[in-house]
């Protein structure tokens, strides 16, 4: 029945769209500022403090290398990624969807987890951020997570200030995007 049908594909969606929880495989990378060092540390001299905090990019570099390595869901925190999701660096602080995170920055990815390490190793924006890392002493990790549920996206669906747009009357379930 059409009502069936309509419920199986907005089922299809959500689980597209990020609203649905996702069970699987999955990796955690962990992104944080470099410790501070001892004031005569030559190094720190010769280091603004913007060259040892994790920003916004490094964090972007991160999650599109896992989406690169077929990562079917990603959490940022504790709030999954949805198509509206916008990160913002803030100092050393990240901005995600209304809310403010200090380092270190836990990143997790549902998905084939030996291709989604091999992204974050090709990825040169990844491999540039883990030799910097190394040189100022940021911190880098990727951990294997066995099996988990990232929960479902529950926030709006559309960017601040705007209204979501509502499906016309003649659209099907099959032409939505999410």
């Amino acid at each position: 029945d059409q009502a069936a049908q309509t419920r199986a594909a907005i089922e299809s969606l959500e689980a597209t769209a990020g609203i649905s929880p996702l069970t699987g495989r999955a990796l955690t990378v962990t992104l944080d500022d470099a410790p501070p060092r001892p004031a005569d540390d030559p190094l720190w001299q010769a280091l603004s403090p913007d060259d040892v905090v994790v920003h916004q990019a490094d964090v972007q570099a991160v999650i599109n290398a896992l989406w690169r390595g077929g990562a079917r869901g990603i959490q940022v925190m504790d709030q999954r990624l949805v198509a509206t999701s916008s990160l913002q660096c803030v100092g050393n602080t990240l901005l995600l969807q209304g809310r403010v995170y200090s380092p270190p920055f836990t990143i997790t990815a549902v998905g084939p987890v030996s291709a989604m390490r091999e992204s974050l190793r090709t990825d040169r924006a990844v491999a540039d951020y883990r030799v910097w890392a190394r040189a100022v002493g940021l911190g880098y990790d990727v951990a294997r997570r066995g099996t988990m549920t990232l929960p479902g996206y529950t926030g709006p669906l559309a960017p601040a200030g705007q209204t979501p747009a509502a499906p016309s009357p003649s659209s099907t379930p099959s032409q939505w995007q999410p």
